[in-house]
């Protein structure tokens, strides 16, 4: 009888510790999330073990949850918490999810540098995508010192930006992303293209700010070698540029259509109606496209040029002023039939 007993004691203690294990492993090692799909998390400096908890809890299946609040509250996951973007796979269990977080393993991210107009909209654009806040971008790209660093001041450091696309960690710092863009300025500078800047005697940080008002002055690809060409002949010929984009730029006022004869008067070194040779840095971060424009520039002895008036986005070329005078009175006729202003 007493063997029996000790058989069924046995076999209930090892039903048991089989009913544990399955439980377990249930709770811990099938997966985490809920969805067919990989989810994405973010955790920032400000999160604790209950925000980040509160991140995954959308993502994460009825044991899952269970199975990470165990986790999360009675490990030292708040010692060794690590900011970053970390992708939650359909098939992960719940212990990788938490051996991710708590080791830091993030995903990169593809980061797009935008064409902006401004550095203080630069920042406000790279904000939305990393976890850097406006502010920190915007004081850092504005402080002499800081660019001064790089090899740039508070005007050319647009040019360190080159408009691609890059594979970045989310919680990368301002100096971990300025040294990114300053090791991919450099490697899209090699070679060719540094040549060819040279051969028609400018630097780097000049070829971006010709392409940069180009870019403005025409969205037509095939039109920019055309349009770098003539400014390139002003500039031989130590004409002012004369670009309506540097006006707007410096009134602050992208929006315009129509440039009228008292803003060429306007008081500021980027206003090319009033001082002459380029001005003190990129109207925008200047497209790959722009550059390339200004490197392969179409020679001809074009000195003007004029928005069409069929308003098709290119433009009417001319070598003599009475020409261009020409050109542009068709345009201001066009203006004013379409009650532009």
């Amino acid at each position: 009888m007493k063997q029996v007993q000790a058989k069924y004691f046995l076999w209930a203690a090892a039903l048991c510790l089989a009913s544990i294990f399955v439980l377990l492993y249930y709770f811990f090692f099938t997966s985490f999330s809920q969805h067919n799909e990989t989810q994405y998390v973010y955790i920032d400096n400000d999160d604790t073990p209950d925000s980040v908890f509160c991140k995954l809890e959308p993502i994460a299946t009825v044991h899952g949850r269970m199975a990470l609040s165990t986790m999360l509250r009675h490990t030292c996951y708040a010692d060794n918490m690590h900011t970053g973007r970390y992708a939650i796979e359909p098939s992960a269990s719940t212990v990788s999810v938490f051996r991710q977080l708590k080791n830091g393993r993030q995903q990169p991210m593809m980061l797009t540098i935008p064409e902006s107009r401004t550095m203080d909209r630069l920042a406000a654009q790279l904000s939305q995508r990393l976890m850097l806040d406006s502010a920190t971008i915007a004081t850092a790209l504005a402080d002499p010192e800081f660019t001064a660093s790089y090899g740039y001041d508070t005007a050319t450091i647009a040019c360190m930006f080159v408009p691609n696309t890059y594979e970045v960690y989310w919680d990368l710092s301002i100096e971990q992303l300025m040294n990114r863009m300053q090791k991919e300025h450099d490697a899209f500078w090699q070679g060719d293209r540094n040549a060819k800047a040279q051969a028609i005697g400018l630097t780097p940080n000049e070829v971006c700010t010709l392409a940069s008002i180009i870019d403005e002055e025409t969205a037509n690809t095939a039109e920019k070698p055309m349009v770098a060409g003539m400014y390139l002949n002003r500039l031989k010929q130590q004409m002012p540029l004369q670009a309506d984009p540097t006006v707007k730029f410096a009134l602050k006022q992208f929006e315009l259509r129509r440039i009228y004869h008292n803003m060429l008067t306007f008081d500021s070194p980027y206003n090319t109606y009033r001082y002459a040779g380029l001005p003190p840095g990129p109207i925008k971060i200047a497209s790959v496209k722009g550059i390339d424009a200004v490197l392969n520039r179409v020679e001809h002895t074009y000195l003007y040029m004029c928005a069409k008036e069929d308003f098709s986005g290119t433009h009417n070329f001319a070598t003599t002023y009475q020409e261009h005078l020409q050109n542009a009175a068709r345009y201001s006729k066009a203006l004013n039939d379409r009650g532009i202003k």
